[in-house]
């Protein structure tokens, strides 16, 4: 038998081989898939150009290697050249059902089956468990971040209004969007990460969105971005506290496993090098509060908002007063311009919040509840508790 041959038949079921493996290793967190560079943006194009043109190169891939190995097979050879392409189709056929199987993130992370939200009265989530909260007109609703983590995202309707709310674990990322795309509302599905960020395609056009900015960075929708609707991250008891009639999405029992394994994560001990926290300040890990005043943005400490309990700060020309709640996990971020007057502010030791201009009391929702401002409401700025290497990676 020709050598030629068997080294084009082994060649190209090597080149099969790793086409597929490609077509996750750009997109999931392989060692040195994700770095924070301009490779990675180049590499995240190739993966997709890779799933866009998938069958045609599977066809071109196959017809190529199809002649040489039929006839490795059928002609007179050496039993061990045989076996080497068995071992190798079989490799590929092992490889093919790996990455559609298993290795795909929608097929790794699923949406829930039973979607359920419930009054507080038949609530099962803990109390301290953190949420993220989101009011439209005159309607409220909490979603765990143990939950809404494990599936990435989860669609509801809040007041008339669809809504699309998006979790990354390992970016540590809550976004909740308007899923309303070009006049329409859009589906969208789980395809991998760009720079550990959680990315999804859309049904319509198969662009593909990065979660922590709602933007589209490939496909024909490039450069679009949707509509970012206010949220809330703070603990179920903060929540229900601010909105009694609150409604709770439960765990889907067809997920209790998976849902069960990121019990911890709300609290940062959750182990391993994609979701764990690092305690100590400004490292890839730490957990950051980054605040968006119009164009300007800004990441703050979190180890130095739970020593201080309240941070007078400034981002681009707006002071800004980021301030925590006695559980520790609870924040919020907030304006601190009142009547065309900068405030500074002081914690008090029943959880509140004083200013020193004025000696007015405010709470933690925000409202003066006694002194001359009383009354008063703090304007709420964008703020986001996430790892710091995330903020980076999308706020430079």
């Amino acid at each position: 038998m020709n050598r030629k041959l068997l080294l084009w038949a082994c060649v190209g079921l090597v080149a099969l081989i790793l086409f597929e493996a490609a077509r996750v290793y750009f997109i999931m967190p392989f060692p040195g898939s994700q770095l924070d560079n301009a490779a990675n943006t180049d590499r995240v194009a190739v993966a997709y150009w890779l799933h866009g043109h998938t069958t045609l190169l599977r066809v071109l891939a196959v017809l190529a290697v199809a002649y040489p190995v039929f006839l490795v097979m059928v002609k007179p050879a050496r039993l061990g050249h045989r076996w080497l392409v068995v071992a190798l189709l079989l490799a590929y056929a092992g490889v093919v059902y790996l990455v559609n199987t298993e290795m795909m993130a929608d097929q790794m992370f699923q949406q829930p089956v039973t979607k359920r939200l419930v009054p507080l009265d038949q609530n099962t989530i803990p109390a301290n468990k953190l949420v993220l909260g989101v009011v439209e007109g005159t309607e409220a609703r909490a979603y765990p971040l143990q939950l809404v983590g494990y599936h990435h995202q989860v669609r509801d309707t809040v007041g008339g209004k669809p809504i699309l709310i998006t979790y990354c674990t390992v970016c540590r990322t809550g976004r909740v969007f308007d899923p309303v795309v070009g006049g329409k509302p859009e589906t969208f599905r789980l395809v991998g990460m760009d720079h550990f960020n959680a990315m999804f395609e859309d049904q319509s056009t198969g662009s593909w969105w990065r979660q922590a900015t709602g933007e589209a960075i490939l496909g024909p929708r490039k450069g679009q971005k949707m509509n970012e609707l206010a949220a809330r991250q703070m603990t179920l008891a903060e929540w229900s506290a601010e909105h009694p009639t609150t409604l709770v999405m439960q765990p889907d029992p067809a997920f209790k496993k998976e849902t069960d394994s990121l019990a911890t994560y709300d609290l940062g001990v959750k182990r391993g090098k994609l979701t764990g926290r690092d305690s100590a300040s400004w490292k890839p890990k730490s957990w950051v509060v980054g605040v968006v005043a119009g164009n300007a943005t800004k990441a703050f400490d979190w180890n130095e908002l739970v020593r201080k309990r309240v941070i007078n700060g400034q981002v681009g020309t707006e002071p800004v007063l980021l301030t925590l709640a006695p559980d520790n996990l609870s924040f919020g971020t907030w304006s601190r311009t009142v009547q065309q007057k900068t405030l500074t502010f002081s914690p008090t030791a029943a959880g509140q919040f004083t200013d020193r201009e004025t000696g007015t009391v405010w709470n933690r929702q925000g409202i003066a509840v006694s002194g001359s401002l009383m009354g008063q409401q703090l304007t709420p700025v964008r703020g986001y508790q996430e790892f710091w290497h995330s903020w980076q990676s999308f706020h430079k």
